[in-house]
């Protein structure tokens, strides 16, 4: 199952983006709902995105044509296996294997809507899905599938045990859960994920009196232990009804936690928080804005994290929560120059609405007919997250710097002690190659820190405060310790450090943090690249979905979101939107 490559584009830039918001807003996608124009339309959706995705990286796919796999999952589900490239890193997962734990893993979640890998970052899987499933649909789907297959159930692949697992399944309930939950449990080992994030508010969803769904934290056998579980709740897709009648705005927007349904606290193991500066206590009293913002900030540190461990994030069916994080860790992402560094924003918009939304699943229809707008809100929200405090690079360089001193303080060695081993002290060593380019363009060739105490960080701060280097980069980046967006960041072994203090060496860039060869962007490129997507997403969204969702009110004043629509495509004055 090769990768696709030199498939034409469906579309391009702007039309190609108000096409897909229009079929997205008129009818709810289904795999299993083949032919008619319908069809011709999803096809055309799905060969874009198989193309986007074979711009950065080789890939497979599991095929689920007619919804066999997952009736609202896409046709053509990708797997991504290396940066074509750029990424050293590559996923040691197998298609045909993966494919085989899917068939016999989907019955454990919620309308079947299975573990799947969708970022690739580092050689770790980010993968989404729905919550586990619980007694009522567990029974109820089993039960369905084996009278209508003619008495054996085709959820599960091992042939040889079908009558021994049949009898397990009418007759004891913790055999089943043993049965499925373990493919499930085996499914997510073979993706490599450690951290599960469960988004619900509740620790089992009840509808009728029935545990209609489970959850990892609440399972009574405790299978998933070995796991890292966090419980992050965060409001449904009913929440943003208030957030599309108080005029679009999220700031001030707190969520009610004392619903009596809400009974899942908030649990992060402290080893994740540490480096994080947010007082997690608090979290009742966030505002959505604050909320998404601090949420956001903890996923991308735990992939950012040293180890090799994917994560999986999920709410309930999948579909709104879920999409709404996937999206924002990719456009986020993106926005650093880590993954999809090819895509232009218009592509990296068409890729995430078509596949994180659009493909698996998101009932937009339903929604806007609702008033829940959390696809609106998703990427409205870019806004907040264009600083450099949620940028993964900013987090890998701060790993990479020893003690006591900034990027800024580092980098002015670059031209005060080129090539010195010994500018500092005796406690501190660096050896750093000049590139050519503008001042401020630097590549890493060998760097080698070791700590250094603190009169020797002040002594040099003193020696250096009326440096000409030290007034350039002063005043190149007053407020930002970050790599000039020219830089290239690559790394060569030294062979020149002291094997007595190589426990006490950082070498910025070294694996697992480097990515060697793809451009580290500056936070205000950052800032632009997801201005860039916001703008075009309000500007097709305004021609497409807004202008016929919003009438005019009874004085002819356009409506607060058209309104906001208006001002975000120029054809207004500027907006705080």
């Amino acid at each position: 199952m090769a990768a696709a490559r030199g498939c034409p584009p469906a579309g391009s830039g702007d039309r190609a983006l108000a096409e897909l918001l229009l079929e997205f807003s008129r009818a709810q996608y289904r795999a299993k709902d083949g032919g008619g124009t319908a069809a011709a339309k999803v096809e055309r959706i799905e060969r874009r995105c198989l193309e986007l995705f074979g711009r950065d990286y080789r890939y497979s796919v599991i095929p689920n044509v007619h919804g066999e796999v997952c009736a609202h999952y896409p046709r053509h589900i990708v797997l991504l296996e290396r940066d074509a490239g750029r990424d050293p890193f590559e996923s040691p997962v197998q298609v045909g294997k993966l494919q085989d734990l899917i068939n016999r893993s989907k019955m454990a979640r919620c309308r079947g809507r299975f573990v799947c890998p969708v970022i690739l970052y580092k050689g770790k899987h980010i993968c989404r899905s729905a919550t586990l499933a619980g007694w009522g649909e567990l029974y109820g789907r089993t039960g369905y599938n084996y009278i209508f297959s003619g008495g054996s159930d085709d959820a599960w692949a091992d042939a040889e045990d079908i009558s021994e697992e049949d009898s397990a399944l009418r007759n004891a309930d913790s055999q089943l859960f043993d049965k499925v939950r373990g493919h499930d449990i085996k499914l997510l080992r073979y993706l490599s994920v450690r951290y599960i994030c469960d988004l619900m508010v509740e620790n089992k969803k009840v509808k009728f009196g029935l545990n209609v769904t489970s959850s990892e934290k609440v399972d009574k056998a405790q299978r998933y232990a070995d796991f890292t579980l966090l419980s992050i709740p965060y409001p449904g897709c009913e929440f943003f009804k208030e957030y599309k009648d108080r005029d679009y705005t999220a700031e001030g927007l707190i969520f009610n936690w004392k619903q009596d349904y809400v009974d899942a606290p908030l649990s992060i193991p402290a080893s994740l928080t540490q480096s994080l500066n947010i007082d997690w206590s608090e979290y009742q009293s966030w505002d959505l804005v604050q909320q998404t913002q601090n949420y956001l900030k903890l996923l991308i540190s735990i992939i950012n994290s040293d180890d090799d461990s994917g994560l999986l994030v999920h709410c309930i069916s999948g579909w709104d929560r879920t999409p709404l994080f996937i999206s924002l860790l990719r456009l986020s992402l993106w926005a650093d120059g880590l993954i999809h560094a090819s895509l232009e924003p218009s592509e990296i918009l068409y890729l995430t609405v078509a596949y994180d939304w659009f493909l698996f699943g998101h009932m937009l229809v339903d929604r806007l007919s609702k008033g829940e707008e959390i696809f609106f809100f998703c990427f409205n929200f870019l806004k907040h997250i264009t600083s450099e405090e949620f940028s993964a690079v900013k987090s890998q360089r701060r790993k990479s710097l020893p003690p006591g001193f900034t990027l800024e303080e580092i980098c002015m060695l670059k031209q005060r002690d080129r090539g010195s081993t010994t500018s500092l002290s005796s406690d501190f060593s660096l050896g750093m190659e000049s590139s050519p380019g503008a001042a401020g363009s630097f590549t890493y060739e060998a760097v080698e820190l070791m700590p250094a105490g603190a009169q020797t960080q002040a002594a040099w701060r003193k020696s250096c405060a009326s440096s000409p280097q030290a007034v350039l980069w002063s005043r190149a980046q007053q407020s930002e310790d970050r790599l000039p967006s020219t830089g290239m960041v690559e790394v060569k072994s030294s062979s020149s450090s002291s094997s007595t203090h190589s426990d006490n060496f950082l070498r910025i860039g070294s694996s697992p943090l480097e990515v060697p060869r793809s451009r580290l962007l500056s936070a205000s490129d950052r800032e632009s690249r997801l201005e860039e997507v916001r703008s075009a997403f309000l500007a097709s969204y305004s021609r497409t979905i807004g202008l016929k969702a919003v009438p005019p009110s009874p004085s002819g004043a356009i409506g607060g979101l058209l309104e906001q629509f208006v001002r975000g495509v120029g054809l207004r004055g500027s907006s705080t939107l």
